[in-house]
């Protein structure tokens, strides 16, 4: 009879495990289950592992480009936002024929002219048939990316709220906004 104890509570506690394990897998949203390098470096970029449950703005950025000034307005917000949840993460891309010529000097532009703390990605395709998966994603709730700098607002549940174009400045108040009611 204690062997038969045991083996309940053993199985119990195995399926309990499991199960536990599966609803935290679940919980980030499929679509944002891909594994993509930080810019400039072999360090994975897990984007389940960053942003679950959490309110995302994820942008498209370029380095050349009229509106690249808006690194500025982004680390603003990442400064701000991120001690609430907010993650913020670039994902560079020459869609638009103005990105840096390699992934040093978008890192460069980045990193040391702009001052960026914020996840920034490897470089990406984010239009087109050849855009990356979470893009496709993104082109299919909001539209894809009418020019660098489109911003896309994701709920902590990975639902997509809304995408505010390029000429949105980051600290636009309507962007922050909607920012404060997902947090």
């Amino acid at each position: 009879m204690n062997q038969l104890k045991v083996c309940i509570s053993i199985g119990f506690s195995v399926f309990v495990g499991l199960s536990a394990g599966q609803a935290s897998a679940s919980a980030c949203a499929p679509w944002l289950d891909h594994d993509l390098k930080q810019l400039h470096s072999d360090k994975p970029l897990d984007l389940c592992e960053v942003t679950q449950g959490k309110p995302l703005l994820l942008v498209n950025t370029a380095s050349h480009c009229g509106f690249t000034d808006q690194f500025e307005g982004l680390q603003e917000l990442h400064e701000e936002y991120a001690d609430q949840g907010l993650v913020i993460i670039g994902f560079p891309s020459d869609a638009f024929n103005q990105a840096a010529d390699n992934e040093a000097a978008a890192a460069k532009v980045c990193f040391f002219n702009f001052g960026v703390t914020f996840l920034m990605s490897e470089t990406i395709e984010v239009t087109g048939a050849n855009a990356h998966p979470v893009f496709q994603h993104l082109a299919q709730q909001e539209g894809q990316p009418s020019w660098n700098f489109n911003k896309y607002l994701i709920d902590k549940h990975g639902q997509v709220i809304d995408r505010y174009r390029q000429w949105t400045s980051p600290t636009s108040w309507f962007l922050k906004r909607a920012i404060d009611k997902l947090l």
